[in-house]
């Protein structure tokens, strides 16, 4: 499948062991991720600002995400496609990437639960799809 990871899931992903770095690895071993520059840009700027991570650090999480994902330029999305416009490159990346699943905390996205074909669910419906795409 392929998987894109919002910014919060990454950041949980980084910053505590559990659910989210979990998920990452994986997704990392046994699914394609897909990101954009938006989403690794926006991770290092909140690992810095949010997270108090050294530059050096955030650039060096950014460069290891980089390296495992493949990166695409959101596709364009309507404005009116969800409730936050700061929303709209992760939704048009998920697209680009022609995604199977986003997976997201964030409570603007998830009241979508699927976006042109691309099923959008936090970490925990994540595992759950996975255990019942495995059955």
């Amino acid at each position: 499948m392929k998987i894109t990871l919002d910014t919060n899931v990454l950041i949980a992903a980084l910053i505590a062991q559990g659910a989210c770095a979990d998920l990452l690895e994986h997704c990392a071993r046994f699914h394609d991720l897909v990101t954009s520059e938006y989403i690794l840009q926006e991770l290092q700027k909140n690992l810095v600002k949010k997270f108090c991570q050294t530059s050096r650090d955030a650039l060096l999480a950014v460069d290891l995400m980089r390296s495992q994902m493949t990166v695409v330029a959101p596709a364009s999305v309507e404005v009116s496609a969800c409730r936050d416009p700061k929303d709209l490159p992760v939704l048009g990346t998920a697209v680009a990437g022609q995604g199977d699943a986003l997976v997201t905390g964030d409570k603007d996205l998830l009241v979508l639960k699927k976006f042109k074909g691309v099923r959008i669910v936090s970490p925990q419906e994540f595992w759950r799809w996975e255990r019942d795409e495995d059955s």
